[in-house]
């Protein structure tokens, strides 16, 4: 394990090609962090490398510079990528591709992107043209593969960003698979911010003697975060939603002008809509992103919260992982993050770059549970703040709140568009309901106490013959027709029942032409 803080190290020492060392320069930056100066030189001399460290300290710089450096000699290959960097997500996918384009500028290497929400089309021409770099999501570059678009027999490094995540959500299956189509001789790198027992096998698995660059204890907190939790109580169970919301908003306007721009994190994608609204509603800018809208919203979005014209994005935890976004002063947990580890990601978007920050998160009685999972994994309690409402109401009278429900024998009765039950029983009988009743109990007590002499069956009675049985009311037209045999009745052409002069006339094209035969 190594431990580096060196600060007198430069860029220039760690054998870089000199024009990345150059576009690092044109970039802003000369001094590389820990896990840059720790993970670049064995990166470089071919090792798999292993690189535990808080989020924010660079480690997308930690693979992307030795990956330009060893692909600047070579040449790509149609359809057969020469290195592979998968991401959990659209937007930190997008964010390499960036960097790989900030720090390859003088290189003459080529990349494509292959992700969710943008055409296969497009992708597949990037591909057939060949490309030095792969960035993607898993799932994604399984369909080009299956698709026969793609070879990855020619991968020569490997990269898997964020790997914890990458097991979290759900992609240990594509990952071996993705793993076991790429040659057995290629570099892998792993780096994450956090490291899950299960990451043990896939390392053990995958990965041959890598070089383990922990440069801070894993799932640690920067120190240059201020944190804090209001533990709140809602007056009742079907108002937490808004009173919830009504401390959120007394939570931002407390910080007032320190609270220049601010990430929301909520674990639902419907709580992410709802608050975002509810923000919108109250005069605040804000702005939803989750993994339900459209690649090209999230994007604009994403954007706009960059360039200051978005001051509150409402995100679930799609945003909490691997984003640069580095200005962002605030971070509100609206909900106690489910997994201990994704409290670490979610407070490691503000406090980036040696900035000062604040993260502070609002927590229910169901959800303690989670909360002291969180102190667990950091190791250290989560100062608890005052609710900042205090004695004020909760809920404000302007929430949005459904129309009181009528009494349901009037929701009855404006469904059917009519009048109440009693004038509909008056409309039907002339009487009053009174004597209504009173004239129904009557008859019933006449029926019961007279029967009628029909209804009395004798058993023992021998039964009559066909002939004696007393006929039904019929014309005698239709008695003297029963009697007929079945064959003459079927034959017969005197008439024509049911339709008169209106039958159609392909009906009676049939009858012509039997009484023709």
């Amino acid at each position: 394990m190594t431990d580096s803080t060196t600060t007198t190290l430069t860029f220039s020492d760690l054998h870089l090609d000199p024009k990345v060392v150059q576009a690092v320069a044109d970039a802003g930056y000369t001094v590389p962090t820990p896990i840059q100066a720790g993970a670049i030189p064995p990166a470089l001399e071919g090792r798999d490398v292993l690189g535990i460290a808080q989020t924010g300290t660079g480690k997308t710089a930690s693979f992307v510079l030795p990956m330009i450096t060893l692909l600047g000699r070579g040449r790509a290959r149609a359809r057969m990528p020469r290195s592979l960097v998968l991401c959990p997500t659209r937007e930190l996918a997008a964010q390499v591709a960036e960097n790989f384009d900030k720090y390859a500028k003088h290189h003459k290497l080529t990349k494509a992107l292959l992700i969710g929400g943008v055409s296969f089309k497009d992708q597949d021409t990037l591909i057939d043209r060949g490309v030095d770099v792969l960035i993607a999501t898993p799932g994604r570059l399984l369909d080009h593969f299956e698709r026969g678009k793609l070879l990855l027999t020619g991968v020569q490094i490997m990269v898997v960003d964020e790997a914890d995540r990458m097991l979290d959500m759900g992609f240990i299956p594509d990952i071996e698979r993705i793993f076991n189509l790429t040659p057995f001789t290629r570099q892998t790198l792993f780096f994450s911010a956090t490291m899950a027992p299960e990451i043990e096998r896939i390392t053990n698995t995958f990965l041959s003697n890598p070089a383990k660059i922990e440069v801070a204890r894993a799932a640690t907190t920067g120190e240059n975060i201020t944190q804090g939790v209001v533990m709140f109580k809602a007056s009742k169970r079907e108002n937490e939603g808004s009173e919830k919301r009504a401390v959120l908003r007394a939570m931002i306007d407390d910080e007032g002008e320190a609270c220049t721009n601010a990430i929301i994190f909520c674990n639902r994608k419907t709580d992410v809509d709802i608050v975002s609204k509810s923000l919108k509603k109250y005069g605040y800018n804000a702005e939803p992103i989750h993994g339900d809208l459209d690649q090209s919203v999230r994007t604009r979005t994403l954007d706009g919260f960059r360039a200051g014209s978005v001051r509150f994005l409402c995100a679930s935890d799609v945003a909490a992982r691997g984003l640069d976004i580095p200005a962002v002063s605030h971070v509100f947990n609206f909900d106690v993050p489910s997994h201990a580890e994704d409290y670490v990601h979610r407070i490691g978007r503000t406090g980036r770059a040696g900035r000062s920050g604040k993260a502070m998160m609002i927590c229910v009685p169901r959800d303690e549970k989670n909360l002291d999972a969180i102190e667990r994994l950091v190791q250290e309690p989560i100062p608890r703040l005052a609710n900042p409402l205090g004695d004020r109401p909760m809920v404000d009278e302007t929430e949005d709140k459904p129309a009181a429900r009528a009494p349901r024998e009037e929701r009855s009765e404006r469904i059917r568009g009519r009048g109440p039950r009693t004038e509909r029983k008056q409309d039907r009988n002339t009487d009053t309901p009174v004597e209504a009743v009173a004239t129904a109990e009557a008859n019933a007590v006449e029926v019961v106490a007279e029967p009628a002499p029909d209804l009395l069956i004798d058993r023992n009675r021998p039964r009559p013959e066909r002939s004696d049985r007393p006929e039904r009311d019929r014309s005698d037209r239709d008695r003297s027709d029963r009697d007929r045999p079945r064959r003459e009745r079927n034959d017969r052409d005197d008439r024509i029942v049911g339709m008169g002069d209106d039958t159609p006339s392909f009906i009676m094209k049939s009858f012509e032409e039997r009484r023709a035969r």
